[in-house]
């Protein structure tokens, strides 16, 4: 992902000792594309998501399945957020 609406996209981004799959900077919305070995890390990705909310970023999570068969949702929904003002 490069763009979405004139956002651009960075893939597999360090922000702090952790590594996000697709990070939006100037909207501050971390992206993570999840397959079925993230339930085993339920713990690990809570401290991550944490950390990352203490950065400024916002994140969203998807199953990898929703990539790949309703890729036009997840467009829609990474559009929604980067439109919607940050909470203070």
């Amino acid at each position: 992902m490069r763009q979405l609406s004139g956002y651009r996209f960075r893939r597999q981004q360090p922000i702090g000792k952790y590594v996000v799959d697709f990070v939006c900077m100037e909207g501050r919305v971390a992206i993570e594309i999840d397959g079925g070995q993230h339930v085993e890390h339920v713990v690990y990705d809570a401290q991550r998501t944490k950390y990352l909310k203490s950065e400024g970023y916002r994140i969203l999570r998807f199953w990898n399945n929703d990539v790949l068969q309703n890729i036009e949702g997840v467009k829609t929904e990474i559009w929604r957020v980067l439109n919607t003002p940050p909470p203070p």
